[in-house]
């Protein structure tokens, strides 16, 4: 049976992660043991709220350095994604680095709120295997008030009041701005792609 790290960051929502894996039939190790995380299958990086604290706690933890060595694929959703991109607008500390970019800030609007918080449309970009299946339109949950901008990594993006990327890959990491484990048949779709990796 697959095993696949959940990397415990301390303030992301694990539960609802943990809990989209199990339904499709893999081991699942919460927790943040570098020695685990290493020799795990595949690894996801969750995260939720402030950057800055965020990459401290995982800083603490020793995860940092064994992210560095993973050569197997790894998934960062929302937080987690920008955490392993090179910075962001939200924070002061730099981002591990191993996805290119740095989180910008939605601009408020009016009849546009920020966060943005919802269902919004994806369209996918090349012909990655994350999104194999995919349709373009197809609808998935966001929320998040910081965005990385589209690159030549992007795999996904979606619009909300400019282009964004909703999901990249580069080299062995893979990121979803969104949340699949909150995205009904199409996030549980991207996860078995992941899985299937």
């Amino acid at each position: 049976m697959q095993r696949v790290a959940l990397i415990n960051s301390g303030c992301a929502n694990i539960a609802s992660v943990r809990y989209a894996l199990l339904r499709q039939g893999v081991e699942v190790d919460v927790t943040a043991d570098p020695e685990r995380i290493i020799n795990a299958d595949k690894v996801i990086f969750p995260g939720v709220g402030s950057f800055d604290y965020a990459l401290e706690a995982v800083k603490k933890s020793g995860v940092v350095e064994a992210m560095r060595d993973l050569t197997q694929p790894t998934l960062g959703i929302c937080l987690g994604m920008q955490m392993l991109a090179e910075a962001s607008a939200e924070g002061q500390k730099p981002g591990l680095g191993l996805l290119a970019g740095k989180a910008q800030r939605f601009e408020d609007e009016p009849g546009r709120s920020v966060p943005h918080m919802g269902w919004n449309q994806l369209t996918p970009v090349g012909d990655d295997p994350l999104m194999a299946g995919i349709e373009p339109g197809s609808y998935v949950y966001f929320v998040h008030s910081y965005y990385l901008p589209p690159s030549p990594y992007t795999v996904a993006t979606c619009d909300y009041g400019q282009p964004f990327t909703a999901s990249l890959h580069q080299d062995n990491f893979w990121g979803c701005q969104f949340h699949p484990e909150l995205s009904s048949d199409v996030g549980a779709k991207i996860l078995a792609n992941f899985l299937a990796l």
